[in-house]
């Protein structure tokens, strides 16, 4: 009597734990998130639909739907410089972009839909957040550097890493490396209105730039002129240098040479185009 108790009293809740939780898991399938609602149906529906109004307003219903979803999403890209607002436009663009690709034969679709919103917000990122436009490579080795400094510094009193030490995480050169490291501080710019030192010798950005020299434009059109003028009849040279450089009338021209004042002004302004002419590149 003991050794039946003993033997056949086991089976039944052996039996019994292992082919309950089976039934559930079947029956009552569990959802990541409360925000993925039940749209397999719908979205059946919206892909055996033409375009026209019904098919909008279907389409309609099914990006109000998961909109919570993408909402959520937008959410984990805060406190990164924009607004909740904004974010969260984005990633309703992603979510409409991603209800007009979706295949139902290709799986559920909260897997296509939140790579694809992840990835609008990450581009709108990329994009639009860099108050000064720089190459994708540099946007490519900020992330890498981040990514790999902050792996390295994550526990509580660790030293900051040296330009080596990143290098070797990453993969990448120094020099890239460098780069990358440029760019973390480059994400937003500076006003040029921005106090650089203080106390009352501070000074501001702009104190430190540099004006437009307009005596540089004479440089370069006096080089520019120059084999014109030399190429000039030595007459018409001399007239050029008495207008311009001894800044005399051309009446005064006229009587120091025996011409008309007539003939003064049709010799300069035939030797200034031809000049022109020739410092543009031009025929003379």
């Amino acid at each position: 009597m003991p050794s039946q108790w003993s033997t056949s009293r086991p089976r039944t809740p052996d039996r019994t734990t292992r082919t309950a939780p089976r039934r559930t898991v079947r029956t009552t399938p569990r959802r990541t998130h409360d925000d993925a609602p039940d749209t397999a149906g719908r979205f059946d529906r919206l892909a055996g639909l033409d375009d026209g109004p019904e098919r909008d307003a279907l389409r309609g219903e099914l990006v109000a739907a998961w909109l919570p979803m993408a909402h959520r999403i937008a959410g984990r890209f805060r406190d990164r410089g924009e607004s909740v607002e904004d974010l969260r436009q984005v990633a309703a663009l992603g979510l409409v972009k991603a209800v007009d690709r979706y295949d139902p034969a290709r799986g559920a679709f909260e897997s296509y839909a939140v790579p694809t919103i992840t990835g609008e917000v990450k581009r709108h990122f990329r994009d639009r957040m860099w108050a000064l436009r720089v190459p994708r490579r540099v946007q490519e080795l900020r992330n890498r550097v981040r990514v790999a400094r902050r792996d390295l510094t994550q526990n509580p009193g660790s030293p900051e890493r040296t330009v080596a030490d990143l290098a070797a995480r990453t993969g990448l050169t120094e020099d890239e490396v460098t780069a990358g490291l440029e760019a973390l501080e480059s994400f937003s710019t500076l006003s040029l209105d921005a106090e650089l030192a203080r106390g009352e010798e501070g000074y501001s950005l702009a104190d430190t730039l540099g004006e437009s020299e307009g005596s540089y434009d004479v440089v370069v059109d006096r080089e520019a002129a120059k084999e014109g003028l030399r190429r000039l009849p030595e007459r018409e040279r001399a007239i050029l240098y008495m207008r311009f450089f001894e800044d005399m009338t051309q009446s005064r021209i006229a009587e120091s040479l025996g011409i008309s004042q007539m003939h003064v002004s049709r010799l300069i302004s035939r030797s200034c185009a031809r000049v022109r002419a020739e410092a543009l590149g031009g025929s003379a």
